[in-house]
């Protein structure tokens, strides 16, 4: 045997366990018997747990797992905790699944997403009665959610700049609450003028009496984009991947337990989504100063 035929047996056998070391890793989450979940902290984490639990129980029964919900800190800790294998899938919003796409250079898949997501908004609100329309926020204070916020902030700010409203230079201040029903609370307690957040956690407050909307009312309603999603990572087993994409597509709300899930989740139901539906978000962003 010549020394270049050893040499050359010997990468075949290194790339060979290089790549089972791959799919080791891959289906490391499936092999241990557990699915880690999360989700972006845009609620309070007791809010994300109780909107979860119903939904883990079913996703557990349909893959034969224990799925376990990890909550995170922050934005950022949801995308990084996905691109360093940490999570299995995490409910992301159109903002955070972009970070998370260029993060890992297109290594995560998103599966499916609310219909409402389709043509999700965003609510500006505030108490003050002369605020009427965008043009009016200039000189006034306003509260976004979290940084890295689709429908508390992209979006809003994007809205804001397309009405030759700059929030850096013609708003008196900019604030971050970190969470949408954080932001209500801002607007209601006077600690800013004004506020942006999701249609969808403002018209659950207002039901749920939280607010009152004769005090605080909303005063623009931006155009339908693409928002929330759940997201994996490429690499997952493709069999878990089809077990969980089924499960949230047959999600049917004639059921007792499809009715409470999907209520929890302020669904109708769920379709397909794909990388390319948020196109539109990641130019956003681009546009924003936001994501280099």
């Amino acid at each position: 045997m010549t020394l270049s035929f050893r040499r050359n047996v010997l990468k075949t056998l290194c790339a060979a366990a290089a790549g089972t070391l791959l799919i080791a890793g891959a289906a490391h989450a499936q092999s241990n018997g557990v699915l880690r979940v999360s989700a972006i902290p845009d609620e309070s984490p007791t809010e994300l747990q109780r909107k979860f639990k119903p939904l883990g129980d079913y996703l557990a029964k349909a893959t034969g797992l224990k799925v376990e919900f990890t909550p995170v800190t922050d934005y950022a800790a949801s995308v990084e905790g996905l691109v360093n294998r940490k999570i299995d899938m995490v409910w992301f919003g159109g903002f955070t699944f972009v970070q998370a796409n260029v993060r890992s250079k297109g290594q995560v898949t998103p599966l499916v997403q609310r219909v409402e997501d389709e043509k999700f908004r965003s609510v500006f609100i505030t108490t003050v009665p002369t605020i009427t329309k965008l043009e009016d926020l200039k000189g006034k204070t306003l509260a976004f959610g979290s940084e890295s916020s689709t429908s508390g902030h992209l979006m809003p700010r994007s809205f804001l700049l397309q009405a030759n409203v700059n929030p850096d230079t013609d708003l008196k201040r900019i604030a971050f609450s970190g969470a949408h029903d954080a932001t209500v609370a801002a607007v209601a307690g006077g600690k800013v003028d004004a506020g942006a957040l999701n249609i969808s956690v403002w018209e659950k407050l207002v039901e749920a009496k939280k607010v009152d909307p004769k005090q605080v009312r909303v005063f623009y309603t931006t155009p339908g984009y693409f928002d929330y999603n759940w997201t994996v990572r490429t690499d997952m087993d493709p069999a878990l991947k089809k077990k969980i994409t089924d499960a949230f597509l047959t999600l049917d709300a004639s059921t007792p337990q499809g009715k409470e899930i999907l209520e929890l989740q302020r669904a109708t139901k769920f379709v397909t989504t794909k990388t390319a539906n948020y196109g539109a978000i990641e130019a956003a962003a681009k546009n924003a100063g936001l994501l280099k």
